[in-house]
Protein backbone atom coordinates (compact mmCIF):
# COMPACT_ATOMS: atom_id res chain seq x y z
CA UNK A 1 0.00 0.00 0.00
CA UNK A 2 1.49 3.59 -0.99
CA UNK A 3 1.43 6.13 1.49
CA UNK A 4 -1.36 8.35 0.44
CA UNK A 5 -3.51 5.99 -1.19
CA UNK A 6 -5.34 4.97 2.35
CA UNK A 7 -8.64 6.58 1.93
CA UNK A 8 -10.43 3.30 2.73
CA UNK A 9 -12.77 3.06 5.17
CA UNK A 10 -12.26 -0.62 5.71
CA UNK A 11 -10.29 -3.20 7.62
CA UNK A 12 -6.54 -2.58 6.78
CA UNK A 13 -5.29 -5.82 8.60
CA UNK A 14 -6.20 -7.97 11.71
CA UNK A 15 -4.04 -8.27 14.90
CA UNK A 16 -4.45 -9.53 18.15
CA UNK A 17 -7.80 -10.69 17.32
CA UNK A 18 -9.34 -7.39 16.31
CA UNK A 19 -9.57 -5.09 13.11
CA UNK A 20 -7.12 -2.35 12.97
CA UNK A 21 -8.61 1.04 11.57
CA UNK A 22 -6.81 3.38 9.46
CA UNK A 23 -4.61 5.71 11.66
CA UNK A 24 -3.43 9.14 10.87
CA UNK A 25 -0.14 8.55 9.20
CA UNK A 26 -2.36 5.07 7.53
CA UNK A 27 -4.30 8.32 5.42
CA UNK A 28 -0.61 10.27 4.70
CA UNK A 29 -0.72 12.77 7.35
CA UNK A 30 2.48 13.63 8.01
CA UNK A 31 4.32 13.72 11.69
CA UNK A 32 7.91 14.52 13.00
CA UNK A 33 9.62 11.65 14.81
CA UNK A 34 9.75 8.08 15.45
CA UNK A 35 7.12 6.26 16.89
CA UNK A 36 7.30 2.92 18.67
CA UNK A 37 6.21 -0.77 17.36
CA UNK A 38 2.41 -0.30 17.82
CA UNK A 39 2.80 3.50 18.07
CA UNK A 40 0.84 3.20 21.47
CA UNK A 41 1.39 3.79 25.06
CA UNK A 42 2.11 -0.07 25.44
CA UNK A 43 5.44 0.31 23.54
CA UNK A 44 6.51 1.18 26.91
CA UNK A 45 7.47 -2.20 28.10
CA UNK A 46 4.77 -3.61 30.88
CA UNK A 47 1.78 -0.97 30.17
CA UNK A 48 -1.96 -2.39 29.69
CA UNK A 49 -4.56 -0.81 28.59
CA UNK A 50 -8.02 -1.47 28.96
CA UNK A 51 -11.90 -0.73 28.00
CA UNK A 52 -15.89 -1.19 28.52
CA UNK A 53 -17.66 0.13 25.89
CA UNK A 54 -21.52 1.11 26.25
CA UNK A 55 -23.37 1.63 22.88
CA UNK A 56 -27.15 0.99 23.33
CA UNK A 57 -30.04 2.99 22.11
CA UNK A 58 -31.51 5.64 19.58
CA UNK A 59 -33.85 8.66 19.39
CA UNK A 60 -35.47 10.50 22.39
CA UNK A 61 -33.42 10.94 25.84
CA UNK A 62 -35.28 9.10 28.26
CA UNK A 63 -33.12 9.20 31.36
CA UNK A 64 -32.39 6.23 32.79
CA UNK A 65 -32.58 4.12 29.56
CA UNK A 66 -30.95 5.89 27.42
CA UNK A 67 -29.40 6.43 24.32
CA UNK A 68 -26.12 5.60 26.14
CA UNK A 69 -22.89 6.44 24.87
CA UNK A 70 -20.26 5.85 27.08
CA UNK A 71 -17.57 3.91 28.81
CA UNK A 72 -14.73 3.46 31.04
CA UNK A 73 -10.56 2.93 30.04
CA UNK A 74 -8.15 1.67 32.21
CA UNK A 75 -4.18 1.96 31.98
CA UNK A 76 -2.04 -0.37 34.24
CA UNK A 77 1.54 0.94 34.32
CA UNK A 78 3.22 -2.80 35.19
CA UNK A 79 0.25 -4.47 33.95
CA UNK A 80 -1.72 -6.70 36.77
CA UNK A 81 1.23 -6.10 39.53
CA UNK A 82 0.94 -4.02 42.43
CA UNK A 83 4.44 -1.96 41.93
CA UNK A 84 4.27 1.89 41.98
CA UNK A 85 5.76 3.84 39.84
CA UNK A 86 7.45 7.84 40.47
CA UNK A 87 4.43 9.70 38.88
CA UNK A 88 3.05 13.53 39.00
CA UNK A 89 0.50 15.19 37.03
CA UNK A 90 -0.34 18.83 35.98
CA UNK A 91 -3.39 21.36 35.10
CA UNK A 92 -3.52 22.87 31.92
CA UNK A 93 -7.13 24.26 32.74
CA UNK A 94 -9.12 22.81 36.05
CA UNK A 95 -12.42 22.76 34.75
CA UNK A 96 -12.46 18.72 35.95
CA UNK A 97 -11.35 16.01 37.63
CA UNK A 98 -8.62 13.31 38.33
CA UNK A 99 -9.14 11.96 41.80
CA UNK A 100 -6.10 10.76 44.06
CA UNK A 101 -3.33 13.27 42.53
CA UNK A 102 -3.00 15.16 45.95
CA UNK A 103 -1.50 12.02 47.27
CA UNK A 104 0.59 11.73 43.70
CA UNK A 105 2.21 15.19 44.31
CA UNK A 106 2.80 14.49 48.12
CA UNK A 107 4.27 10.90 47.78
CA UNK A 108 5.99 10.79 44.13
CA UNK A 109 4.56 7.77 43.92
CA UNK A 110 1.46 6.47 41.63
CA UNK A 111 0.59 3.36 43.45
CA UNK A 112 -1.91 1.81 40.72
CA UNK A 113 -4.38 2.10 37.16
CA UNK A 114 -5.84 5.43 36.06
CA UNK A 115 -9.08 5.18 35.33
CA UNK A 116 -10.75 7.48 32.49
CA UNK A 117 -14.57 7.51 32.11
CA UNK A 118 -17.66 10.82 31.83
CA UNK A 119 -17.78 12.96 34.38
CA UNK A 120 -21.22 11.28 36.65
CA UNK A 121 -19.09 7.86 36.65
CA UNK A 122 -16.48 9.18 38.73
CA UNK A 123 -17.55 7.99 41.81
CA UNK A 124 -18.72 4.43 40.80
CA UNK A 125 -15.45 3.73 38.59
CA UNK A 126 -13.44 4.84 41.88
CA UNK A 127 -15.10 2.54 44.41
CA UNK A 128 -15.11 -0.15 42.31
CA UNK A 129 -11.61 -0.03 42.14
CA UNK A 130 -10.75 -1.08 45.36
CA UNK A 131 -13.17 -3.30 45.21
CA UNK A 132 -11.14 -5.19 42.48
CA UNK A 133 -8.13 -4.37 44.54
CA UNK A 134 -9.64 -6.74 47.44
CA UNK A 135 -11.05 -9.21 44.68
CA UNK A 136 -7.51 -9.73 43.02
CA UNK A 137 -5.52 -9.37 46.74
CA UNK A 138 -3.73 -6.07 45.42
CA UNK A 139 -2.34 -5.46 48.50
CA UNK A 140 -1.06 -8.00 50.22
CA UNK A 141 -1.21 -6.56 53.92
CA UNK A 142 -4.06 -7.23 56.20
CA UNK A 143 -4.25 -3.28 56.34
CA UNK A 144 -3.87 -0.64 53.11
CA UNK A 145 -5.57 2.42 52.62
CA UNK A 146 -4.93 4.11 48.57
CA UNK A 147 -6.47 6.51 46.62
CA UNK A 148 -7.55 5.61 42.94
CA UNK A 149 -6.85 7.85 40.04
CA UNK A 150 -10.04 8.36 37.85
CA UNK A 151 -10.17 10.77 35.53
CA UNK A 152 -13.29 12.18 33.50
CA UNK A 153 -14.86 14.23 30.43
CA UNK A 154 -17.78 15.42 29.39
CA UNK A 155 -20.57 12.75 27.09
CA UNK A 156 -23.53 14.24 28.16
CA UNK A 157 -24.50 15.62 24.60
CA UNK A 158 -24.57 12.11 22.86
CA UNK A 159 -25.06 10.21 26.14
CA UNK A 160 -27.47 9.81 28.55
CA UNK A 161 -25.16 11.23 31.29
CA UNK A 162 -27.91 11.57 34.11
CA UNK A 163 -28.98 8.07 33.57
CA UNK A 164 -25.80 6.98 35.77
CA UNK A 165 -25.09 4.01 32.98
CA UNK A 166 -21.44 2.95 33.84
CA UNK A 167 -21.60 0.64 36.57
CA UNK A 168 -18.97 -1.65 38.45
CA UNK A 169 -19.03 -4.15 36.26
CA UNK A 170 -17.87 -1.83 33.48
CA UNK A 171 -14.72 -1.05 35.26
CA UNK A 172 -13.98 -4.57 36.35
CA UNK A 173 -14.18 -5.20 32.53
CA UNK A 174 -12.06 -2.64 31.55
CA UNK A 175 -9.39 -3.76 34.47
CA UNK A 176 -9.83 -7.15 33.44
CA UNK A 177 -9.24 -6.80 29.93
CA UNK A 178 -6.69 -5.03 29.75
CA UNK A 179 -3.72 -5.89 27.65
CA UNK A 180 -0.10 -4.77 26.01
CA UNK A 181 0.32 -4.28 22.40
CA UNK A 182 -2.29 -2.96 19.87
CA UNK A 183 -4.94 -1.05 21.52
CA UNK A 184 -8.72 0.20 19.68
CA UNK A 185 -9.07 4.03 18.93
CA UNK A 186 -11.67 6.45 18.72
CA UNK A 187 -15.41 5.42 19.69
CA UNK A 188 -14.29 2.89 22.77
CA UNK A 189 -13.95 2.72 26.46
CA UNK A 190 -14.50 6.21 28.18
CA UNK A 191 -14.34 8.21 24.70
CA UNK A 192 -16.95 6.43 23.68
CA UNK A 193 -19.01 9.71 23.62
CA UNK A 194 -16.86 12.57 23.10
CA UNK A 195 -16.51 15.44 20.60
CA UNK A 196 -13.43 17.31 19.70
CA UNK A 197 -12.51 20.24 17.02
CA UNK A 198 -15.71 20.38 15.97
CA UNK A 199 -15.68 16.06 14.75
CA UNK A 200 -15.97 13.53 16.56
CA UNK A 201 -14.09 12.66 19.43
CA UNK A 202 -12.27 9.80 21.65
CA UNK A 203 -9.34 7.69 22.49
CA UNK A 204 -6.13 7.88 21.21
CA UNK A 205 -2.60 6.74 21.51
CA UNK A 206 0.64 7.68 20.13
CA UNK A 207 4.70 7.07 20.95
CA UNK A 208 7.79 8.23 20.25
CA UNK A 209 11.50 6.39 20.71
CA UNK A 210 14.33 8.76 21.60
CA UNK A 211 18.46 8.38 22.10
CA UNK A 212 20.13 9.83 24.98
CA UNK A 213 23.89 9.09 24.75
CA UNK A 214 23.77 5.44 24.45
CA UNK A 215 20.04 4.70 25.28
CA UNK A 216 16.89 4.45 23.56
CA UNK A 217 13.98 5.64 25.66
CA UNK A 218 10.07 5.23 24.92
CA UNK A 219 7.57 7.98 25.65
CA UNK A 220 3.77 6.75 25.11
CA UNK A 221 0.82 8.68 25.62
CA UNK A 222 -2.84 7.86 25.82
CA UNK A 223 -5.72 10.79 25.53
CA UNK A 224 -9.46 11.06 25.82
CA UNK A 225 -10.10 13.74 23.34
CA UNK A 226 -13.30 15.88 23.99
CA UNK A 227 -11.94 19.96 23.43
CA UNK A 228 -11.05 22.57 21.61
CA UNK A 229 -13.06 24.67 19.06
CA UNK A 230 -13.19 23.72 15.33
CA UNK A 231 -12.22 27.57 14.26
CA UNK A 232 -8.77 26.15 16.32
CA UNK A 233 -8.25 23.03 14.80
CA UNK A 234 -5.28 22.49 13.30
CA UNK A 235 -3.03 19.51 11.72
CA UNK A 236 0.92 19.84 10.49
CA UNK A 237 0.48 23.83 10.89
CA UNK A 238 -2.68 23.95 8.22
CA UNK A 239 -5.75 25.86 9.62
CA UNK A 240 -7.69 22.25 8.58
CA UNK A 241 -10.65 23.57 10.93
CA UNK A 242 -11.03 26.83 9.50
CA UNK A 243 -10.78 25.29 5.60
CA UNK A 244 -13.97 22.63 7.35
CA UNK A 245 -15.57 25.43 8.92
CA UNK A 246 -18.89 24.76 6.78
CA UNK A 247 -18.28 20.62 6.57
CA UNK A 248 -20.20 18.48 9.38
CA UNK A 249 -20.63 20.85 12.01
CA UNK A 250 -21.98 19.37 15.21
CA UNK A 251 -26.07 18.68 14.87
CA UNK A 252 -26.96 19.22 18.48
CA UNK A 253 -28.58 21.89 20.94
CA UNK A 254 -26.26 23.89 22.66
CA UNK A 255 -27.25 25.16 26.24
CA UNK A 256 -26.82 28.83 26.11
CA UNK A 257 -23.75 28.53 28.77
CA UNK A 258 -22.19 26.74 25.75
CA UNK A 259 -18.71 28.02 23.81
CA UNK A 260 -16.92 26.71 21.45
CA UNK A 261 -13.90 25.00 22.77
CA UNK A 262 -16.10 23.68 26.06
CA UNK A 263 -14.67 20.05 26.83
CA UNK A 264 -12.27 18.20 28.20
CA UNK A 265 -8.79 16.46 27.57
CA UNK A 266 -7.44 13.49 29.97
CA UNK A 267 -3.83 12.52 28.54
CA UNK A 268 -1.60 10.07 30.20
CA UNK A 269 2.25 9.68 29.38
CA UNK A 270 4.01 6.57 29.95
CA UNK A 271 7.97 6.46 29.95
CA UNK A 272 11.08 4.27 30.54
CA UNK A 273 13.05 6.69 31.22
CA UNK A 274 14.48 7.21 34.82
CA UNK A 275 12.29 10.29 35.71
CA UNK A 276 12.11 11.34 39.18
CA UNK A 277 8.44 13.04 40.13
CA UNK A 278 9.42 16.76 39.46
CA UNK A 279 10.89 15.74 35.83
CA UNK A 280 7.44 14.03 35.53
CA UNK A 281 6.37 17.02 36.38
CA UNK A 282 7.53 18.63 33.77
CA UNK A 283 6.57 16.15 31.34
CA UNK A 284 3.22 16.38 32.39
CA UNK A 285 3.56 20.21 31.63
CA UNK A 286 4.63 19.83 28.16
CA UNK A 287 1.38 17.47 27.37
CA UNK A 288 -0.26 21.24 27.01
CA UNK A 289 2.15 22.25 23.94
CA UNK A 290 1.01 19.14 22.11
CA UNK A 291 -2.93 20.01 22.96
CA UNK A 292 -1.89 23.54 21.84
CA UNK A 293 -0.35 22.59 18.47
CA UNK A 294 -3.85 21.00 17.03
CA UNK A 295 -5.83 23.41 18.48
CA UNK A 296 -6.21 23.44 22.62
CA UNK A 297 -6.61 26.54 23.92
CA UNK A 298 -7.15 25.85 27.16
CA UNK A 299 -10.63 27.31 28.00
CA UNK A 300 -12.55 28.23 30.46
CA UNK A 301 -14.86 25.53 30.17
CA UNK A 302 -12.23 22.78 29.27
CA UNK A 303 -10.48 20.48 32.21
CA UNK A 304 -7.36 20.07 30.71
CA UNK A 305 -5.06 17.95 33.10
CA UNK A 306 -2.42 15.52 32.41
CA UNK A 307 -0.87 12.58 34.21
CA UNK A 308 3.03 11.25 33.50
CA UNK A 309 4.69 8.18 35.02
CA UNK A 310 8.11 6.45 34.35
CA UNK A 311 8.25 2.57 34.64
CA UNK A 312 11.95 2.80 35.48
CA UNK A 313 13.43 2.10 38.94
CA UNK A 314 11.05 -0.45 39.96
CA UNK A 315 12.57 -1.36 43.03
CA UNK A 316 12.30 2.40 44.29
CA UNK A 317 9.19 2.13 46.40
CA UNK A 318 10.30 1.03 49.79
CA UNK A 319 8.30 0.40 52.76
CA UNK A 320 11.33 -0.31 55.06
CA UNK A 321 14.35 -0.76 53.15
CA UNK A 322 16.78 1.95 51.38
CA UNK A 323 16.88 1.72 47.89
CA UNK A 324 19.10 3.48 44.99
CA UNK A 325 17.56 4.83 41.44
CA UNK A 326 18.72 6.06 38.33
CA UNK A 327 17.76 9.61 37.55
CA UNK A 328 18.09 11.22 34.48
CA UNK A 329 20.16 14.59 34.42
CA UNK A 330 17.96 18.00 33.85
CA UNK A 331 20.67 18.68 31.20
CA UNK A 332 19.66 15.65 28.84
CA UNK A 333 16.01 15.40 29.51
CA UNK A 334 15.19 17.93 25.96
CA UNK A 335 14.65 14.88 23.99
CA UNK A 336 11.76 13.35 26.26
CA UNK A 337 9.74 16.93 26.50
CA UNK A 338 10.02 16.80 22.47
CA UNK A 339 8.68 13.34 22.40
CA UNK A 340 6.17 14.33 24.76
CA UNK A 341 4.54 16.89 22.68
CA UNK A 342 5.00 14.90 19.41
CA UNK A 343 3.67 11.59 20.78
CA UNK A 344 0.35 14.15 22.44
CA UNK A 345 -0.14 15.58 18.83
CA UNK A 346 -0.84 12.58 17.01
CA UNK A 347 -2.58 10.74 19.93
CA UNK A 348 -5.15 13.40 19.55
CA UNK A 349 -5.16 13.33 16.17
CA UNK A 350 -5.24 9.57 16.01
CA UNK A 351 -8.64 9.43 17.72
CA UNK A 352 -9.97 11.96 15.57
CA UNK A 353 -8.97 9.75 12.73
CA UNK A 354 -10.14 6.44 14.08
CA UNK A 355 -13.79 7.76 15.55
CA UNK A 356 -16.32 7.24 13.54
CA UNK A 357 -19.78 9.60 13.57
CA UNK A 358 -22.08 9.04 15.85
CA UNK A 359 -25.66 9.76 16.82
CA UNK A 360 -26.78 10.11 20.07
CA UNK A 361 -29.69 11.48 22.56
CA UNK A 362 -32.25 13.28 20.64
CA UNK A 363 -30.68 13.11 17.51
CA UNK A 364 -27.59 15.33 18.37
CA UNK A 365 -24.47 14.25 16.09
CA UNK A 366 -21.00 14.46 15.49
CA UNK A 367 -19.35 13.52 12.24
CA UNK A 368 -16.35 11.69 11.89
CA UNK A 369 -13.23 13.43 10.65
CA UNK A 370 -13.52 13.11 6.79
CA UNK A 371 -10.23 11.82 6.01
CA UNK A 372 -10.27 12.53 1.95
CA UNK A 373 -10.94 16.19 2.46
CA UNK A 374 -8.15 16.68 5.11
CA UNK A 375 -5.33 15.22 3.27
CA UNK A 376 -7.24 17.48 0.26
CA UNK A 377 -6.45 20.70 2.69
CA UNK A 378 -3.08 19.46 3.55
CA UNK A 379 -2.21 19.43 0.00
CA UNK A 380 -3.37 22.82 -0.79
CA UNK A 381 -0.62 24.05 1.49
CA UNK A 382 1.98 21.39 0.57
CA UNK A 383 2.19 19.64 3.59
CA UNK A 384 1.49 16.32 1.39
CA UNK A 385 2.27 15.49 -2.03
Amino acid sequence: MKKNTAFIFAILFCLNGFAQKPRARDIGIPFDGKPGKFNAITDVKGVEVGYSTIISGTGKNIRGKGPVRTGVTAILPRGKNNNPVFGNWYALNGNGEMTGTTWITESGFLEGPIMITNTNSVGVVRDAVLKWYVKHKWYKEDFWYTYPVVAETYDGFLNDIYGFHVKEENAYEALDSAKSGFIKEGNVGGGTGMMCLGFKGGTGTASRVIKIKDSAYTVGVLVQSNFGGKNNFTIAGVPVGRELKDTMNYEFKAPPSYQPGDGSIIVVLATDAPLLPHQLKRMAARIALGVGKVGGRGENGSGDIFIAFSTANPTAFQREDFTRIDELPNDLIDPLFSATVRATEEAIINAMVAAETMEGINGNKAYGLPHKLVIDVLKKYNRVK
